[in-house]
């Protein structure tokens, strides 16, 4: 099923549009345990209903876009659990298809549109399962990198997404692959950093970060993600003016994770109050990340007139 929605891009010209919350964390709401190297991957063989309520209650919430369970999803890492290619092809599709049965559940249900589908496509510390994906500098080249991605990249595209969410990325070298293995694929992209202040997790300074994408007409907008509201408030009038195009923001809730504690830790800095400053400095996709649930997302929404 192919969106019939006018083209994202179009639709952020127009204004702000709404990005979903943590799916992690609505997946885990509802008791789902995604301790495991795929994380919510897993869930696309064995329960993708689950997969369909998550996205659904992001849309009833107000998101206009829903990004899928494909994070973590490669080639690599279906294999170590035994899944060959020709199935880890068909799950990487399936990702698309269960937003869109979502986008479609949500319409039926009144929700009006667009509804858009945003097709995640992790860095590639995610697949290592070990926390490089906030560090990069994985020892890679450009080349080796772009390798690894665009396999990934081909079949997420030929499974007709709205945009491919390029996200979470720690490292501008890693950025530039991914740049280079989005082309040619017929399907826009979004960039998105992890930061940590103004440098990306790699250390370089964000401005020379988001200038990698400056001049990539597949890349519909640049931002952050998965990082402190603080940071956000930041990188968006950044990104803005490096760039010159959109810019997408959705960070985490602020908490903090305490790893010996296996708990999160501190108070919710995510606010909707933080949005209009964010769209009057160039951020039309806007969402939260990691602790940002349905009711976040359905407060931004309304601060935005969604």
């Amino acid at each position: 099923m192919v969106s019939t929605f006018p083209p994202l891009a179009d639709a952020l010209a127009a204004g702000p549009v709404v990005l979903d919350g943590g799916l992690s964390n609505q997946l885990e709401a509802a008791g789902h345990d995604l301790s495991d190297a795929l994380w919510s991957a897993r869930l696309l063989a064995e329960e993708p209903a689950a997969v369909i309520r998550a996205h659904l209650a992001y849309y009833e919430a107000g998101a206009q876009v829903a990004i899928t369970s494909s994070y973590q999803a490669t080639f690599e890492g279906f294999a170590r659990r035994g899944i060959g290619a020709e199935q880890a092809a068909e799950l990487l599709a399936r990702s698309v298809e269960l937003a869109r049965e979502a986008a479609g559940r949500a319409t039926a249900a009144g929700v009006t549109g667009p509804l858009y589908v945003a097709a995640s496509a992790g860095p590639y510390g995610a697949m290592l399962a070990d926390g490089s994906e906030y560090r990069g500098r994985y020892g890679l080249s450009v080349a080796e990198l772009e390798r690894f991605h665009r396999p990934r990249l081909e079949v997420l595209a030929a499974a007709r997404p709205d945009v491919l969410a390029l996200e979470t990325v720690p490292d501008a070298e890693e950025a530039r692959a991914l740049l280079r293995a989005v082309r040619g694929l017929g399907v826009p992209a979004y960039l998105s950093y992890s930061v940590a202040g103004d440098r990306t997790r790699a250390g370089q300074p964000l401005a020379e970060a988001f200038a990698v994408a400056a001049e990539a007409d597949e890349v519909i907008a640049v931002g952050v993600n998965c990082c402190a509201p603080d940071d956000a408030d930041r990188a968006v009038p950044l990104a803005a003016q490096v760039t010159g195009k959109p810019v997408v923001v959705y960070p985490n809730s602020g908490e903090r994770w305490d790893a010996a504690a296996r708990a999160w830790c501190g108070s919710p800095e995510f606010s909707a109050d933080r949005v209009a400053a964010w769209a009057a400095d160039g951020a039309r996709l806007i969402g939260g990340c990691c602790r940002v649930g349905p009711e976040a997302i359905a407060e931004l929404a309304a601060g935005l007139g969604r």
